[in-house]
């Protein structure tokens, strides 16, 4: 049987060392795949749509967030009707300072479009290839397929298929896709609905979920350092997602472990495991597990077989 080829690593091809390895930097890596997730009304259709703006435009996403890359972006909104995503569109162009007229976004107008149907695939691939955009967003997954999203022998392929348009074509994929309910509290990638496939195919992911009332955006990348726990907030006149600016604690005390995790039992309004809590916090097993006993000895929080949660007028 013939050998497999093989080449020494300093054979391999090197990239240019000029070439951004940002889309946008912190949030999207350069002709990265990934997901935008979240529970229902988590506002993803509206960070997918911010992301599309800045590349399209390049301004910073989300005001923060400053584009490496500008071009053109492909988007196809499965569930928002076409007046609606011009509206928000239009809404982020402004607080952007962007000409609205002249934005290089452009949507796919079909009512369908079926990525486990070898003909749309083909449509789809033609359409990126004629346009050529630096971004192409998805949104939702849901809506573009009849698969079963639990089996990953289903969902592999078409995440296949998005891995080597990126490749073959050269521009970043962002999937939106919904997270299951009530999985807020979980690691973004863990929370994702359906096959683990999902988590494990993404260069960058962005989640957003809520804990108690406040909306969460978290960013992971294969190959660069994440985010977690950004604090966001949905603007009015024109509806646009904001990052919250946090005050810092007054002369520069640092709230301490107790009172991180009695922030958390409070936001959340219901009983949290220690997992919970510690995924949240972001510190040692121990150092929760020493914070809540030191609350429920002084009658702070109670623990029942649902989890902690605080006592009295703030539980």
């Amino acid at each position: 049987m013939k050998p497999l080829p093989t080449l020494r690593a300093a054979q391999l091809a090197a990239a240019p060392s000029s070439a951004p390895s940002w889309l946008i930097e912190g949030l999207w890596s350069a002709q990265a795949v990934g997901i935008i997730g979240g529970e229902p009304k988590c506002c993803k259709s509206f960070l997918a749509l911010d992301v599309a703006v800045a590349v399209a435009s390049g301004t910073a996403c989300l005001r923060r967030f400053p584009a490496s890359q500008r071009g053109p972006v492909l988007l196809f909104a499965a569930e928002d009707d076409a007046i609606v995503v011009r509206q928000r569109l239009e809404g982020i162009a402004v607080v952007a300072g962007v000409d609205f007229e002249n934005l290089d976004v452009h949507l796919i107008t079909v009512p369908t479009l079926r990525l486990d149907r070898n003909d749309d695939r083909q449509a789809l691939a033609a359409t990126v290839a004629h346009l050529r955009p630096k971004l192409l967003v998805l949104d939702p997954f849901v809506r573009l397929h009849c698969i079963d999203e639990n089996a990953a022998a289903d969902v592999a392929p078409l995440l296949a298929y998005l891995r080597q348009l990126q490749r073959d074509l050269h521009t970043a994929v962002a999937l939106v896709h919904h997270a299951r309910k009530g999985a807020a509290h979980e690691r973004g990638g863990q929370a994702l609905r359906g096959s683990s496939e999902f988590h494990a195919w993404g260069d960058s992911n962005a989640f957003l979920r809520r804990i108690g009332g406040q909306l969460q955006l978290s960013v992971e990348h294969r190959a660069a350092p994440g985010r977690d726990w950004m604090p966001l907030a949905l603007r009015d006149n024109p509806p646009v997602l904001e990052v919250v600016d946090q005050p810092p604690p007054p002369n520069g005390v640092q709230p301490s472990r107790r009172e991180r995790v009695e922030k958390v039992l409070a936001e959340a309004g219901k009983p949290l495991s220690q997992k919970q809590i510690r995924n949240v916090v972001r510190v040692r097993a121990g150092d929760v597990s020493q914070a809540l006993a030191a609350l429920v000895a002084e009658g702070r929080v109670i623990k029942s077989g649902a989890g902690y949660q605080l006592t009295g007028p703030q539980a």
